[in-house]
């Protein structure tokens, strides 16, 4: 595979490489939702269909768009900044943006595929 083709990939790939670790962090082998998650990215992977490029790039926006009010909310419950507030603050904040980015680029690619 050139560069090129890696970099008009990396959405997706970054998607299931994220799937992954979610699926490492449960401890449970048998997670379904990772499962079927990462069923779906992988085929979106293969066969890189337009429908289901936009259908799973919205989802993954609106999804992370939530995540950030609960990481408001996990925040609101510190009385005062310590060192798992801004833990938390860094490395939530970080993942999200990268889960948004990756959604946008993904969404971005198939809108543009589809309109030129």
């Amino acid at each position: 595979m050139k560069a090129k083709q890696l970099i008009a990939l990396a959405p997706e790939i970054y998607l299931v490489l994220a799937t992954l670790y979610y699926w490492v962090l449960t401890a449970n082998f048998f997670n379904p939702f990772a499962i079927v998650l990462l069923t779906i990215l992988l085929y979106q992977l293969i066969f890189r269909k337009f429908a289901t490029g936009i259908i799973i790039a919205s989802i993954f926006i609106l999804l992370n768009l939530y995540m950030i009010f609960a990481l408001l909310s996990e925040l609101s419950e510190f009385t005062e900044p310590n060192e798992n507030y801004n833990n938390l603050l860094f490395i939530g904040s970080l993942f999200i943006a990268l889960n948004l980015l990756a959604g946008i680029f993904m969404f971005w690619k198939y809108l543009k595929t589809k309109i030129v």
